[in-house]
């Protein structure tokens, strides 16, 4: 079944955490990104290998460990950094997933398939460097 786009909370805790690397000018620490966002540290540390596994970020391990960017932050969309952990937005129109609706017209007006194209053209437009 197609799914209406939400903001997962390792999605937000992403985007927030590459802000916040993005404007540090030194390496930036687990534990300084979970004091800023609020964040479990364990969770964030899930999010945080996500994001280098899919080379936004470089990190370091170590008592003066941390994160960089590995990117140009004018490179970095927020889409790519909500689909690096929420995967590809998909967008089949049909919250039932069928080629033809039962019906005269679709039931839910064609909202979802608006709120995704809506979603995705806007997480699109949006840089890092826009919130650096």
């Amino acid at each position: 079944m197609a799914r209406i786009i939400q903001l997962s909370e390792a999605a937000s805790l992403a985007i927030h955490a590459m802000v916040l690397i993005g404007r540090s000018k030194h390496i930036i620490n687990v534990n300084s990104i979970a004091d800023a966002t609020g964040a479990s540290k364990n969770h964030l540390a899930k999010v945080m290998q996500r994001l280098v596994k899919d080379n936004f970020i470089k990190s370091t391990r170590g008592p003066a460990g941390g994160f960089v960017l590995d990117k140009d932050v004018a490179a970095i969309t927020l889409l790519d950094i909500y689909q690096s952990i929420e995967g590809p937005i998909v967008d089949k129109g049909c919250p039932m997933d069928r080629p033809v609706c039962a019906f005269d017209k679709c039931l839910m007006g064609g909202i979802i398939h608006k709120l995704s194209l809506e979603f995705r053209n806007y997480m699109q437009s949006q840089t890092l460097a826009d919130y650096v």
